[in-house]
């Protein structure tokens, strides 16, 4: 019996530990690293700060921010006595479901000694389909008068007027 000798070239090979490219793990930390700071930024983003309560804009925000949350007795306190009397004749808009799917932009102020237009952009989604949602954007403006220190809403664009329901249910 002749003891074999194993043949170096017939031993299987010891595989070597993979080696990873440095260039491949620095760009995947790259990757990383900018889904976390995308993560943070839209997670970090609160409500917007609100514009002070005595300003032609801030009255808008306060309005605008009223409506979309459905409720009207609180849009109401926004509202002149002028708007409140032309009520009947325009009806509510803002308060129909269409509202969650709406947003609301400050694009400029035009204020003056008795009176001011504050122009916002409307933004509103709506439904699915193959391509997503549609979405229909216009500016319309605000006319607000002066009432003492403040503003009170003259006028809104049609798509967030309300009209709030009286003792009875009935417009004002």
């Amino acid at each position: 019996m002749t003891s074999a000798v194993p043949d170096p070239e017939s031993a299987p090979a010891t595989a070597s530990p993979a080696r990873r490219d440095p260039a491949v793990l620095v760009v995947l930390g790259l990757i990383v690293l900018l889904v976390v700071v995308a993560l943070v930024v839209v997670f970090s983003r609160g409500e917007p700060t609100p514009l002070a309560a005595d300003t032609p804009g801030g009255v808008v925000q306060r309005y605008a921010t009223a409506v979309l949350d459905g409720d009207e007795a609180a849009a109401a306190r926004y509202l002149s006595a002028g708007a409140l009397a032309d009520c009947a004749d325009t009806g509510s808009y803002g308060t129909s479901s269409e509202t969650n799917d709406t947003r609301v932009a400050l694009v400029d102020t035009v204020e003056r000694d008795s009176n001011a237009d504050v122009l916002v952009r409307i933004v509103r989604s709506s439904g699915t389909g193959p391509f997503g949602a549609s979405e229909y954007e216009s500016e319309d403006s605000f006319a607000l008068v002066r009432a003492g220190a403040g503003w009170l809403i003259d006028e809104a664009p049609w798509q967030l007027a309300v009209c709030p329901p009286t003792t009875e249910g009935e417009t004002p």
